[in-house]
């Protein structure tokens, strides 16, 4: 076997913008010859794969999966939403939200896992669908949310195939309930969780700086109101203390009756239940949230609707 240095392979890797652990196997499987190990590449799509690799990946589907107490979202993205609709993409997404939730992994773990009933890892299986489908694709993170008992129920809005969709929500409930009562409880908060946005699950789990953002804007529309600074004050700690309420999930009015608070919909559930049910924690994963598209990769969507 040819002597594979650490040069060749970035080699490799500068002319043809493939992964470097694909370049070593390239190499390995050509004993060396750089020639054949391009050649080697483009056979399997992975050369062509990894240019696609500087284009925006903002669609593709978030997954979630629940097995008892403990729930798991993901979120794998795609240059186009057409991607979604792609049976190899979909399976894809859902062998590895039921990894993520057997594992507990974060994306970067979950990376380097094997890909079930396969040879390869769940990177070398997303690399060979990039080739396979054509688009650049990406793991982008996962989630985890697990109760000590009660339940852990999912929702997924604009759902394409079940589990599947562009937002998928965890709720935990934490309690000695009977299922059958906490179920259908965390599947409407869940539900309330994906039209609502909650920023955190109660006031003090808000971003301080947020908070202080708000303020910031809370003062600036304060001072041109011409009253005392005592007032100005209260006004501004007003504007805060609304910001934050309609910002954590207990205390938003809850969805379904667009009056009652989400934590006393809970307390009343627990006090008709005849024992305590606390709303432990929430997931809540949007596609693409965070991501900013570049031109380019509007002219990508346009050519790929036409079928370019």
């Amino acid at each position: 076997m040819a002597d594979i240095t650490a040069g060749m392979v970035k080699d490799l890797r500068d002319k043809t913008g493939a992964g470097m652990m694909d370049c070593k196997k390239a190499l390995a499987e050509t004993a060396g010859d750089m020639e054949a190990a391009i050649d080697w590449l483009r056979a399997k799509g992975l050369a062509s794969a990894a240019k696609k690799a500087g284009r925006t990946a903002a669609e593709g589907l978030v997954g979630v999966a629940v097995s008892g107490t403990k729930g798991a979202a993901v979120e794998v993205n795609s240059e186009t939403d057409f991607v979604a609709k792609n049976e190899i993409f979909q399976g894809f997404v859902s062998t590895v939200t039921g990894l993520a939730l057997a594992t507990g992994a974060d994306a970067a773990a979950l990376a380097n896992l094997p890909y079930p009933d396969s040879e390869t890892s769940v990177a070398e299986k997303l690399t060979a669908n990039i080739a396979t489908i054509g688009e650049q694709q990406a793991l982008r993170r996962t989630a985890i949310l697990e109760v000590s008992q009660g339940v852990v129920a999912a929702y997924v809005h604009n759902a394409v195939v079940p589990g599947l969709g562009r937002i998928g929500v965890l709720v935990g409930l934490e309690s000695a309930a009977d299922a059958a009562v906490l179920e259908p409880l965390a599947k409407q908060i869940a539900m309330h969780v994906a039209a609502a946005s909650p920023l955190a699950l109660d006031e003090a789990g808000l971003d301080p700086a947020l908070i202080e953002r708000e303020r910031a804007i809370a003062r600036e529309k304060a001072a041109g109101s011409g009253k005392p600074a005592d007032i100005i004050e209260k006004m501004i700690e007003g504007g805060v203390r609304k910001f934050a309420q309609e910002s954590a999930l207990i205390t938003q009015l809850f969805v379904i009756d667009g009056k009652t608070k989400v934590g006393d919909v809970v307390a009343a559930a627990a006090k008709a239940a005849g024992t305590a049910i606390t709303l432990k924690g929430f997931v809540r994963m949007q596609l693409g949230e965070g991501i900013e598209k570049q031109q380019s990769d509007f002219a990508a969507e346009v050519a790929a609707a036409a079928g370019l």
